[in-house]
């Protein structure tokens, strides 16, 4: 009984170290350089740390960390829709 115990309190710790790391899904804590209207605009997920407004086109944009590669993709608001300081022509 004993060394059924021991057997499935090792087994239990390996299995314990196999689980997969997760991602943090909650908005970072520090908003960079965006004034407090955009950044309460901006849907969650995105890394507001990272945004800055781009003069080339108007719109916020942040840096996305993928598990492949890292870019500049355009800050979203809740509905989907890029955030701009004017409309696109």
């Amino acid at each position: 009984m004993r060394i059924t115990t021991l057997f499935l309190g090792a087994a239990a710790l390996t299995v314990a170290g196999c689980t997969a790391p997760t991602q943090e899904t909650q908005r970072p804590g520090k908003v960079g350089n965006l004034p407090a209207n955009v950044a309460s605009l901006a849907a969650p997920n995105q890394d507001l740390s990272t945004a800055h407004l781009r003069s080339e086109d108007g719109c916020y944009w942040y840096q996305h960390s993928g598990p492949v590669e890292t870019t500049m993709v355009p800050l979203r608001a809740v509905g989907g829709n890029p955030i701009c300081t004017r409309s696109a022509a």
